[in-house]
């Protein structure tokens, strides 16, 4: 079972990003604030979870958390500041879209771009930590899905609907053959340093 808060004084979002190693596609970010008394033995960092598991939490998570938002930084902006700041950028959003102020941020990972004036703290393995942060594992990973299998009807070539825009060797094939979409980031590798692309 994990954690249910870093500090049982303060009124504490979890957040989480999903995407941030992708070469297609917005990264997205949620923030969670549960209840101090919430307790749930199957919540997980969602990479330990099956898709079925993760989307069948998603409306238990939205349903029993005081507040939760998701946020979104889309490739375009993301070629423009960087990954790096892009997560911090979409965890931004995420907060800004809290109905409640917290009193402290739970990250996962070890950075963060502090958040006007609210505390937080950096926990590495956060989503296996913590149930906020798994919770917004969990819908980081889910709205982010979501947009790319629907982003893969549009552009059916590159297998998103499988991979979600990250580097695998049909993704890579598919970039080498048909080229890049307007969701590719061009800042990133996209085909292996043996291979060019003409973009």
């Amino acid at each position: 079972m994990l954690k249910s808060y870093f500090d049982k004084h303060l009124i504490e979002a979890g957040c989480d990003e999903a995407g941030r190693g992708c070469l297609a596609g917005p990264v997205y970010a949620s923030a969670v604030i549960l209840p101090k008394n919430y307790r749930n033995k199957w919540l997980d960092d969602s990479k330990k979870l099956s898709d079925k598991d993760r989307y069948e939490l998603r409306p238990e998570i939205e349903e029993k958390a005081i507040v939760w938002a998701v946020g979104t930084v889309n490739n375009i902006e993301i070629d423009e500041i960087n990954i790096l700041n892009a997560s911090f950028l979409a965890m931004h959003r995420a907060v800004d879209q809290l109905k409640q102020q917290p009193e402290l941020l739970l990250i996962d990972g070890n950075r963060f771009q502090k958040y006007k004036d609210i505390p937080h703290q950096c926990i590495v393995k956060g989503d296996a930590k913590f149930l906020s942060i798994a919770a917004a594992s969990i819908l980081a990973k889910t709205y982010r899905d979501d947009f790319m299998k629907q982003a893969a009807i549009e552009h059916p070539h590159y297998g998103w609907e499988k991979n979600m825009g990250y580097p695998t060797k049909k993704h890579r094939e598919a970039i080498k053959t048909n080229g890049t979409t307007p969701l590719h980031r061009l800042t990133f590798q996209l085909l292996p340093k043996q291979l060019s692309l003409d973009i």
